[in-house]
């Protein structure tokens, strides 16, 4: 059949003809669409949304805490409370060489308490002491400035590195605070770099409530000698933590006299576990979002099909004119699948176009401070595709009442009432 602007016309004319079939009818290939761009465009949100919270956290790490014993071992009773030490550092640098990095961490307090003042503001952070190598397990996201670094450790400077919701505290005017000293309590510190990582899976507390000192720093400040809170570590490259997380348990276990099976007298977190139910959680949801959007589509498809099929019975003596006149059956393939295609594709066009609207206003509303926190929307090529996918289900939709209407007879067709 020869594609002209006669022959749009007569698709668009016999579309138009019953206007409220047609509508109906588009309307299931346009919810079809509409929900399959939306789910695809949500679930990405979701997934980003869900990553904004463990962003910077390394996905191959443990955290580990001392707890109340619950066994007793080696003449030690159950219920007893012990700590970590600086030395549990090199002990597990000797017997785990799979680990690539391995940080110490202490807290003034685990419910913060001290109280940081900048001039006439004030404000209750958490202060920890850590040392540079942490970054390789909690990246920090430095707005101004630098981290701690390894001559901050060795002379014990009074530096600190303020989280976001400190540095808006204190610094309310904005700009650059590097250079500034803050007090904490009674001890002047340097800010030396401004930390804006937002990330809720953090340890003692979200990284922007937190001002961090240099741990050498931190001992003789708060008297805590060799005393650590937690030590964080990550794995090198390759290495599955859950193989090496036993043995990082019974190095630190055995030289504490702690029952190495006792797994509520020695707090470990290994993240690859749950990062892994996560990866798993969304390959699930994405495998769901594609059976209801591609089911709802077909669905419509089907719809669609249904009606031509009642619109070939409808003309069923035009097309016996025609074929008496001397259209072949391929022409009146081509007629009946173009109206077929046509039907779906703007139903699903306006699927598709309703559907990116809908996910910009998603992105407009988690838009702070100028700058998109969470992307909703879908890619160019992934528009492009589920564009195909409506093409294709045109074609399928009017392959049976194109074959019906191939098989109609003019004789047949001329006794038709």
């Amino acid at each position: 059949m020869r594609i002209d602007i006669d022959t749009y016309r007569e698709i668009i004319d016999t579309l138009t003809r019953n206007k409220s079939r047609s509508f109906l009818t588009g309307f299931g290939v346009f919810w079809g669409v509409f929900m399959l761009v939306a789910l695809m465009g949500g679930g990405k949100g979701l997934k980003e949304k869900l990553d904004k919270n463990f962003e910077g956290f390394a996905q191959n790490a443990v955290i580990i805490g001392a707890e109340q014993t619950t066994k007793p071992y080696k003449g030690f009773r159950k219920g007893r409370w012990w700590a970590m030490e600086y030395k549990d550092i090199d002990r597990l640098k000797q017997k785990v060489p799979e680990l690539n990095a391995a940080a110490p961490i202490l807290f003034s307090s685990w419910r913060g308490g001290n109280t940081a003042y900048y001039g006439d503001q004030k404000t209750t952070p958490r202060i920890q002491g850590t040392v540079p190598e942490i970054v390789e397990i909690i990246a920090p996201k430095m707005y101004y400035g630098r981290y701690l670094n390894e001559m901050d450790i060795k002379e014990h400077r009074k530096v600190c590195v303020i989280g976001k919701k400190v540095y808006k505290d204190l610094f309310k005017e904005g700009g650059d605070p590097c250079g500034k000293k803050i007090r904490i309590d009674s001890t002047y510190y340097e800010v030396v770099g401004v930390d804006y990582s937002s990330g809720n899976i953090n340890i003692g507390g979200r990284t922007e409530e937190k001002v961090t000192i240099p741990i050498t720093m931190m001992q003789a400040a708060f008297n805590r000698g060799n005393e650590i809170d937690v030590i964080a570590a990550t794995g090198r490259q390759g290495v599955m933590m859950s193989e090496i997380t036993p043995r990082i348990r019974e190095t630190i276990a055995r030289a504490h006299y702690v029952d190495p099976t006792d797994e509520q007298g020695m707090f470990v977190f290994n993240s690859e576990l749950m990062f892994q139910m996560i990866n798993n959680l969304f390959k699930g949801v994405n495998i769901l979002i594609w059976l209801v959007g591609l089911g709802t589509l077909l669905a419509g498809a089907i719809g669609v099909s249904n009606i031509m099929m009642v619109t070939v019975r409808e003309r069923t003596t035009e097309i016996g004119i025609r074929r008496a006149i001397g259209a072949t059956p391929k022409m009146i393939l081509s007629q009946i699948i173009s109206e077929s295609i046509v039907l779906t594709l703007v139903a699903g066009m306006s699927g598709i176009l309703f559907g990116v609207m809908i996910l910009q206003m998603l992105e407009m509303y988690n838009t702070e401070d100028g700058i998109i926190e969470t992307h909703f929307q879908v890619s160019f090529w992934t528009a492009i595709f589920c564009a195909v996918i409506v093409s294709a289900l045109g074609v399928l939709a009017g392959l049976a009442p194109a074959a019906r209407a191939m098989s109609i007879k003019p004789v047949d067709a001329m006794r038709d009432e």
